[in-house]
Parts: C-alpha cells; structure tokens; sequence
C-alpha cells in the first residue's frame, strides 16, 4: 500500500505540471477558427427536418417526432460520401468534430470552461492508467479487471437514470440487437488494451494504440472498398515505422502486450468505422444522446464480456491472486477500492471526454490527443520508473506525430473537397 500511496503522491505532484497542457486544445481552438472560412461549413442537405441531439456540431443522432433515435448518414459532400462521422468514441480518429466555421460565442467563458474540461480529463486519464497498471501489480487478472471496470459505470448511470438527472434510454429487443456489435467491439477494445497494460508498460500500449488510423484505413479499404487520397496514406507511414522502432527498442516489451495492444487498436477502429456503416439510419432506441449510448454499451459489453470472463479466468484463479495480494500486504479494503476507483474513473474520464471534445475543431481533436498520449506516457514514465530507451522515444514521438498528422490530413483534404 505505501508504494501505492507514493505513486499516487508522485502523480499528484505531476498533474499540477501537466494540467497547463490543458490550455494546448484552446489556444489551438482560437488560432484555427478564424482561418476558416464559413464557407466550407458543412451544408444542411443531409440535415433532418425533426429535432436533433447534436454532437460536435453535426446531427450525430436524429430523434424524430416520435422520440425514436436513429443513426444519420453524417455525410460530407468530401471524399468519401459512403463515409460518416463516428459520434460514439471521443478519442477515434474518426470522432465527430466541430466544423471550425460553426463555433459560436468564442469568448472567454468559453475558453476557461474547455480548459477545465481538458484538464479534468487529462487527470482522469491519468488517474485511470496509474490505477489501472496499480491494480494489474496487485492482481494480475486482467479479463477480471476489464470486468469490473466496465460494471462499475451501471452504478453511475442508474443514479443519473433513478433521480431523472439524465433521462432514462428506452430500448427494443431489436434496438439491443443493432447495438450488440458496437458493444461487442468496446469491450473486446477494452479487455485487451487492459491485457496489454498488465503484460506491459502503460507507454507501450499507448504507443500500439497509436495504430488505429492505419487499420482504420486497411479496414475501410479491404472490407468496404473505401480509399483515401495518397496524402493521408502518407502520414500512415510514420505511424508504423515509429512503432517498429518502439517495439524492438521496448525494454519490457513482451509478445503478449504487443499482441494485445495490437487487437485493441484494430477493434478500436472497427468500431469506428461499424458505427458509422451499421447504425446508419436504423432505429436505436429512445433518449439516446452520445452519453446515453456510450452508458448503453458499457453496459451491454459487461454482459459480453462477464461470461468469458469467468470462462478464461474464473473463481480459482480470482481466489489465488486475490490471497498472494493479501500476502502482498494488501488489505481486502484497499484492493477493492482500487478496483472501484480504477472502475469509476474509466467510465468518468469517457463522460468527459465527451463534453470536451464535442466542442473542438478537427485539428484541435488532433492535437488534443496527441497531449494526452504524450501526458500519460510522461505520467507512467515517471510513476513507475519504466526505462526507456532513446531509440524507443523517437519511434513513440514517431507513431504519435504520425497518428496526429492522420487526423488532420482527413480535416484538410475534406475541408478542400468542400470548397
């Protein structure tokens, strides 16, 4: 517990440095929107005429008269037509974000309310890896783990649902069937970003999370003959070679980290791109807002996931760690608040992702993300004295500064492309 309390104590002692990065995202904000002309807004033909809950200033979820929601065919008159935004996964490349053109009443309450967002959500993050690796140490049962910290978001959301804080999402049998697929994939991305945080460093995982866009791109490409112009391909290229350079210059770097952490980059951006293909214009149930959804397959990939859960790991193996804890020095209090508060702070660090990055512009996600890697890489670093060799920081700068240079790649050439 003492090496705990000193890692938390490490940590706390970081943020206060780090959260002034949380002013990155706004000044960034600022210097971008007035080079965009309200002429590349994007136009309301797709638009429907029934109120919408908007998220990131496209419709990402069409509520009609009758209260039922529906995903939209958030369609750009850009490259790719038969592709949309993703309005259920904050941090994806592929997140729905605000046209610079649309941001409105950019004063200062709007600058100091984002900077609180950016940092509060970089310290969840940050609270949420170092507690997360801290209850991998304690208990390596990382399927157990990614269990319960998808249950203990249901606690959280019901408190909201009961007291009418958040109105309460009503779903068919038919709906939960449209949504299994994305809930399947959120778990399954997850569960195995999790396996690979136990079976590695935390900057090693970030670094192979770093890999989504180019399977996001493979993906599209192979399953659903969508193309992207040359330039973004380009940017792929760093991604990949960075992480080459970091895996083989990985000090702790096991099969089973990459392996893992590969799977859920790869699920990451199916999910990505499945939300945008599937749930196009189906019914997907009533008072479902981003929040909503993203509570709605938390929920349901606990489900999922429980019953492989007990299958892969299962009461003797919980039994055994839990006891060589116990013969650790842990008490059973402390590993089940870690376990509560590793829970809670994934689910809460997700609910505010949201808030911030619905309201910042493509570049600004960009870079937003880019911090946040960076951030956590520098906290883990830091917290749990993982060496790291200077071949292994290039690669990572590499794999981030490609991923970064993606994201906004897709923001220019669909902003020409509108022109």
């Amino acid at each position: 517990m003492y090496m705990y309390m000193k890692r938390v104590s490490t940590s706390t002692a970081l943020i206060g440095t780090l959260c002034l990065s949380s002013q990155i995202p706004v000044v960034v904000d600022a210097l971008v929107q007035p080079y965009v002309s309200r002429s590349n807004r994007v136009t309301g033909s797709r638009r429907p005429p029934t109120s919408t809950q908007s998220l990131g200033g496209f419709p990402a979820i069409v509520q009609n008269r009758n209260g039922v929601t529906t995903g939209t065919a958030l369609r750009s008159s850009s490259y790719l037509d038969s592709l949309q935004c993703d309005p259920y996964d904050p941090e994806s490349s592929e997140f729905c974000t605000v046209d610079p053109a649309d941001i409105k009443n950019d004063g200062i309450k709007r600058k100091l309310r984002l900077t609180g967002l950016f940092a509060l959500w970089y310290i969840l993050n940050i609270g949420y890896n170092i507690g997360n690796k801290s209850v991998l140490n304690a208990l390596p049962i990382p399927w157990t783990a990614a269990t319960i910290e998808l249950f203990f978001g249901f606690p959280y959301v019901a408190f909201l649902w009961t007291t009418g804080l958040r109105k309460t999402p009503k779903l068919s049998v038919d709906n939960v069937k449209t949504l299994s697929s994305q809930a399947f994939l959120l778990a399954a991305t997850h569960v195995a970003g999790v396996i690979s945080f136990g079976a590695g460093a935390i900057s090693f995982t970030h670094i192979l999370k770093a890999t989504e866009p180019v399977w996001a791109a493979l993906i599209s490409a192979v399953a659903f003959k969508d193309f992207l112009p040359l330039p973004i391909y380009l940017t792929l290229v760093p991604i990949m070679g960075g992480v080459g350079l970091a895996s083989m210059k990985e000090l702790s770097f096991t099969w089973l980290s990459f392996i893992a952490g590969t799977v859920s980059a790869v699920t990451s951006a199916s999910k990505a791109i499945l939300s945008k293909k599937v749930l196009d214009g189906k019914p997907l149930g009533e008072n479902l807002g981003p929040a909503n959804m993203f509570a709605v397959l938390t929920i349901l990939g606990f489900l999922f996931i429980l019953p492989a859960s007990i299958l892969i790991e299962g009461p003797f193996a919980i039994k055994t760690a839990w006891a060589a804890a116990l013969a650790n020095g842990y008490t059973q209090g402390q590993l089940l608040r870690l376990l509560s508060v590793s829970g809670f702070l994934y689910y809460l660090y997700n609910e505010v992702a949201f808030l911030a990055l619905s309201e910042v512009a493509p570049v600004t996600h960009a870079v937003t993300n880019t911090v946040k890697r960076v951030v956590i890489i520098l906290a883990s670093v830091l917290v749990f004295r993982n060496p790291v060799t200077k071949l292994g920081m290039v690669g990572s700068a590499m794999a981030i500064f490609g991923a970064t240079l993606y994201s906004i790649a897709k923001s220019r050439y669909k902003t020409v492309k509108k022109e």
